[in-house]
């Protein structure tokens, strides 16, 4: 804003420049009072007593209205210094208040970044969080994947152990039977009075003997099920004819597993004939023609 444009804004402009333009009318009117006074005769002693006085009343006059407008100019200086004193308060306090509004702008985005930063360390220890529960959890399912394959290896080793034991238990009862088998072809060989004097000896060798080639050959055509067990046990009733054909199989008390028993019933059926069976006695052979028989996923060679 130009100082003119100031000035003309203040509440003191319009009453100090009336006050100065009314002195100014009051100063033209005794400067045309004084300009129209008629010219005087020959100067005479009383009229010259008279010219002084009227010079020393327009002396006076001029002297009040000289002082009149001196104080005319006092006040308009004094009015004008309050004005400007206002106006360097009012721009002062602006001053001051811009200040304050550029202290409390400032004050908030420190705020705000502070706030930001805060936020940002706290979206960095969220990650850093999950990033850790992450790498937790990978070292956790890695350390359960090796535990779960080394249980499986130590599974299959002692699977593939069980079966080597048991191909080997397997082949010794083979080879045992298979000994067994001979000594009873060559006893049968045997004359009739060899056999008669050994038949007291050998009968009850020989019943175990069949009882244990039936076990063999219904392991030999035994065909597992997924849901056989260790401990599971059945009883299946057979029949049999003299000649060794077996002619029926049915189970007498299950073991529970549907599956496991028609296993062993089919075992049992694909026999088919025990040709041993001719060498028993008739009485022996009574045994034979119903009889039970008493199953077990380890007899079955599991």
């Amino acid at each position: 804003m130009r100082p003119a444009e100031q000035a003309s804004s203040s509440p003191w402009f319009w009453p100090v420049l009336g006050a100065v333009g009314l002195h100014a009318v009051l100063f033209g009117l005794l400067f045309v009072s004084f300009a129209s006074t008629p010219d005087l005769p020959p100067a005479r002693p009383v009229v010259q007593a008279t010219l002084y006085e009227m010079k020393s009343k327009s002396q006076a006059e001029s002297q009040t209205r000289q002082k009149i407008a001196g104080e005319a100019k006092k006040t308009a200086a004094r009015e004008f210094e309050m004005e400007q004193l206002q106006q360097r308060k009012a721009e002062e306090q602006r001053i001051a208040a811009a200040k304050a509004e550029e202290q409390k702008r400032a004050e908030a985005a420190r705020k705000a970044e502070a706030e930001k930063k805060a936020a940002e360390q706290k979206r960095q220890a969220e990650v850093a969080r999950k990033k850790a529960e992450d790498e937790a959890k990978k070292k956790a399912a890695e350390a359960e994947a090796r535990k779960k394959a080394e249980e499986e290896k130590a599974r299959k080793a002692a699977e593939a152990l069980a079966k080597k034991k048991a191909a080997e238990e397997e082949a010794a009862r083979k080879a045992q039977e298979e000994l067994r088998a001979q000594a009873l072809a060559e006893l049968l060989k045997e004359d009739t009075e060899r056999q008669a004097a050994l038949a007291d000896e050998v009968s009850e060798e020989a019943m175990g003997n069949i009882d244990d080639l039936l076990r063999l050959r219904a392991a030999q055509g035994w065909s597992r099920p997924p849901s056989a067990r260790p401990n599971m046990t059945v009883r299946l009733r057979v029949t049999m004819l003299p000649d060794g054909t077996i002619t029926g199989v049915n189970v007498a008390n299950s073991s529970g597993d549907i599956p496991f028993d028609n296993s062993a019933v089919a075992a049992v059926r694909n026999i088919g004939r025990v040709s041993e069976v001719q060498s028993l006695k008739p009485k022996e052979f009574e045994r034979y023609r119903s009889f039970t028989m008493t199953f077990t996923p380890e007899d079955l060679a599991l």
